[in-house]
């Protein structure tokens, strides 16, 4: 038997959920394509805050309600994606190699692991990079190794955008086409 207190604390769960990414989409309305950009360039950026699972579609959605244009929100959120990316491979560039061996110093037990995903991303090149752009925590992260590596800036942002286009593409797109329901799917 469910008491009404055991109830109430679910559907004030889920009213909270809700009220989030209706706070998000009134940021977004309110903003427009500046809050729009801002978050994407933040969650590109690999830091704390909504997924990119929320804040894609909830573009989309924007987009679908009128209120900006979907090609105009897949310029903004490329455009955010990319600086947000170049920021982490200029990291990756400057100092990523003393970070990454300080991190493996302290944590001995993923070195294995980051030097082959080090490895892959050195021998794959290009390709390997639009393809980790496609796989979630990776895809942010995967500027650094780049950096670090010193891909050539000119192939880095060519197949970064590549990468980003598609992943972002499929989120605001779902976001478009399916609505709110979206939500629950990607968070």
């Amino acid at each position: 038997m469910v008491t009404p207190g055991e109830n109430g604390g679910e559907e004030t769960k889920g009213r909270q959920e809700k009220m989030d990414y209706s706070a998000v989409l009134d940021v977004f309305t309110r903003y427009g394509a500046i809050a729009i950009f801002v978050l994407v360039f933040l969650e590109y950026m690999n830091l704390p805050g909504f997924p990119a699972g929320i804040i894609m579609p909830l573009a989309g959605i924007m987009a679908a309600g009128g209120n900006i244009s979907f090609p105009w929100v897949m310029v903004i959120t490329v455009a955010a994606g990319l600086l947000g990316s170049m920021v982490l491979y200029v990291l990756g560039l400057t100092g990523g190699r003393f970070f990454l061996e300080k991190y493996m110093n302290k944590f001995p037990k993923q070195r294995p692991r980051i030097e082959k995903y080090l490895n892959w991303v050195q021998e794959k090149g290009g390709m390997g990079l639009i393809a980790a752009k496609l796989i979630p925590m990776i895809r942010t992260l995967v500027s650094i190794p780049a950096g670090v590596f010193r891909m050539r800036l000119d192939r880095y942002v060519i197949c970064s955008t590549i990468g980003i286009f598609i992943w972002n593409l499929f989120f605001v797109g779902a976001g478009y086409f399916c609505g709110e329901q979206v939500l629950s799917w990607f968070a």
